[in-house]
């Protein structure tokens, strides 16, 4: 379940290969403390601090409100900025 210490990943952004030690955890789902069930994913040192480490609740929600995977890139990308510059429900008006 947790691997060895010699084992070696793939950075899922850069590509880079290095030792599981060396390696960052990532969870898609943002719950990398549920462990059970889960094949993670591993980020090199330099791409995990440039990640955002905010929130994903409702993520989901919105990129299929969106339209992803079923809409070109375009038009994706112009419904999820709108959706984002919308107030969200119960906001000061």
């Amino acid at each position: 379940m947790w691997g060895s210490a010699d084992d070696t990943v793939s950075c899922i952004a850069c590509g880079e290969e290095l030792s599981r030690e060396d390696a960052r955890e990532y969870d898609k789902h943002g719950d990398r403390w549920d462990r059970d069930g889960k094949r993670f994913e591993y980020l090199c040192k330099p791409c995990f601090r440039g990640l955002a480490k905010h929130s994903r609740d409702g993520l989901e929600d919105a990129l299929a409100a969106a339209g992803a995977g079923r809409v070109d890139d375009a038009e994706f990308l112009r419904r999820f900025l709108a959706a984002g510059r919308e107030e969200p429900p119960g906001g000061e008006k």
